[in-house]
């Protein structure tokens, strides 16, 4: 900031992942900032249970993409060593369970793949695995620069000549079930490469190709879990903004963001206590739906946001066991035997499926301070329908009967659980369970329909179509978390805390503190000698076909006397 420029300030109303990274890299940039948040916790969703010594990861359990944990950090000056962030690897990354008793060992062990993959679909399964997981790399590669680094304000941000020339080889109009099934020949494998489409809250018949790139970072990068629970970066992120100043309000709920005379300029907010505080700027980190239709005045923009389509919800067990459960590991997937039918009745039905995949999580496995000694903590997900709204066209809320779908999916995971890894006694081992349901996530989280992952992940959801950083309407109000751009998870949120920041910081004028060459650790490329790249060498990779076409045409050219090779020697 200028030296002698007044001190510009901002107030985060919502202190999720988004939210309080987008606060610690506004006071890294000289902004005064305040957050509030409804709660008495920090994180949202990735926030912590307690009981009895046993702790559970609210929401998210497993941490993906861990470059773009790195680089949010780097960008503050720190890294997640130096907060107390300690990631530990886990191995083998998934044990997937079928119905038919046999189960999948999902690896970064490129060794222990291939025997995996080759016992089902033979020696070329595993080549076309490798085709599969470069195909993977692209759309991880490509979507990183071009997508989550980017921010798409308008229709003409897809126009741009960066973005457009790498579209169909992204495949979003393409499912990741359709893509995978490409490389993968039995139905088996194709469901264990597509159900991490959930991770988005989508069905991977309707998740566009591009999201392979949620099993590439896994096979290739690996999965991680922060020793001391997932809420560990949340804290390191608050930390870090109040050693810069970042005040935080716990337990103090927003009535409404306040706006100037003329509606169109955001200048503070209003608490439920009838308080008023202002800023020049006003970051919204609360469920964009929920937003428009609470803490702002009610529009046709606000109407239509109803309508979009929204991701699944879940059904939560928390549970505490009185002994180490040693059948499961620290990350279990159990597929349903009818597959398709089990998204349908979530996505097209809104419902629990009568055999829903879900997943097991127990973080006692890897993280022995997640509960008591030689006693286990287990976190069980099911995937179930969102609330139905009658604002969203999607049938009445009286149909679906929570307490019913709590008592039987209880019932289902623990006789599945059984049934395919010999576990016993489960149920008589169960000292305690907490639950969440598509009414609790709501009424914590103020989350529309209860949808943990926000708005559908679908193409005419995602880029220019999805909700703006920026209040279209309002001058000086931003938003930030899973249901704008770029989109939903915690590694997406943390990439958006960016770009929203600086698209606050270039609006007043400003140079973001961060960028090439300013992260703690990073180094120009000086590589030299045996290790300089070779331009040449990219010629290797172009198709031997079109190397004849293009020598063929040079030869003809030359025979004809229009290609003089002296002139291209002087420059002429």
């Amino acid at each position: 900031m200028a030296s002698g420029e007044r001190s510009r300030s901002a107030i985060v109303v919502g202190a999720g992942v988004g939210g309080v990274a987008t606060a610690a890299r506004l006071a890294h940039a000289g902004y005064h900032v305040t957050v509030l948040e409804k709660n008495g916790f920090t994180g949202g969703r990735c926030s912590l249970i307690h009981r009895d010594g046993f702790r559970f990861d609210q929401g998210p359990s497993l941490l993906l993409l861990p470059e773009l944990f790195r680089q949010v950090f780097a960008d503050l000056g720190t890294t997640l060593e130096q907060e107390g962030v300690h990631l530990v690897k886990c191995e083998p990354n998934y044990q997937l369970w079928f119905g038919d008793g046999a189960s999948f060992e999902l690896s970064t062990d490129v060794a222990r793949m291939k025997a995996e993959v080759e016992r089902w679909e033979g020696k070329d399964g595993f080549e076309r695995y490798l085709g599969f997981l470069q195909e993977a790399h692209r759309h991880y590669e490509l979507s990183v620069t071009h997508v989550l680094q980017k921010n798409f304000t308008s229709l003409w941000s897809m126009a741009r000549p960066s973005f457009v020339r790498h579209l169909l080889t992204l495949h979003p109009f393409e499912s990741v079930y359709g893509r995978a099934s490409r490389y993968f020949w039995t139905e088996r494998l194709r469901r264990v490469f597509t159900f991490g489409s959930m991770y988005m809250g989508m069905s991977p018949f309707d998740a566009p190709g591009t999201y392979s790139l949620l099993q590439y970072t896994e096979l290739a990068e690996g999965i991680w879990y922060p020793r001391g629970g997932f809420h560990r970066v949340v804290d390191a992120l608050v930390t870090i903004g109040m050693r810069q100043g970042v005040k935080y309000r716990l337990a103090t709920p927003v009535a409404s963001v306040d706006l100037a005379d003329d509606q169109r300029t955001a200048t503070g907010v209003t608490l439920e206590s009838g308080e008023r505080l202002t800023a020049d700027v006003v970051v919204v980190n609360a469920d964009l739906v929920y937003a428009y239709h609470h803490l702002f005045p009610v529009t046709s923009r606000a109407t239509r946001l109803a309508t979009r389509s929204a991701s699944c919800s879940s059904i939560s067990f928390y549970w505490a066991m009185d002994r180490v459960i040693p059948e499961l590991q620290v990350h279990n997937i159990f597929l349903a035997d009818h597959y398709r039918e089990s998204f349908d009745d979530i996505f097209d039905r809104q419902h629990m499926p009568a055999q829903p995949s879900f997943y097991v999580n127990v973080p006692s496995r890897v993280d022995p301070s997640a509960a008591p000694s030689g006693k286990d903590a287990i976190v069980v997900l099911v995937p179930v329908g969102h609330l139905r709204d009658a604002a969203s066209g999607e049938g009445a809320p009286e149909a679906q009967d929570w307490t019913a779908m709590v008592r039987t999916a209880r019932d289902m995971v623990l006789a599945t659980i059984e049934a395919r890894t010999g576990a016993r006694g489960l149920r008589q081992s169960l000292l305690h369970e907490t639950t969440n349901t598509p009414q609790s996530w709501k009424d914590t989280f103020n989350l529309d329909r209860g949808a943990i992952l926000g708005l559908s992940h679908s193409f005419f959801n995602v880029l220019s179509f999805r909700p703006s950083t920026r209040h279209p309407d309002i001058d000086r109000c931003f938003f930030v978390g899973a249901s704008t751009h770029p989109g939903t998870g915690v590694p997406i949120c943390l990439a958006g805390s960016k770009i929203t920041t600086e698209q606050i910081l270039a609006q007043s004028g400003l140079t973001p503190p961060w960028g090439a060459g300013k992260a703690k650790g990073w180094q120009p490329d000086r590589r030299a000698g045996i290790d300089q790249m070779q331009p040449w060498s990219r010629l290797s990779m172009v198709p031997v076909p079109l190397l004849m076409v293009v020598v063929s045409i040079l030869a003809l050219l030359y025979r004809q006397g229009l290609l003089d090779p002296r002139a291209l020697s002087s420059g002429q």
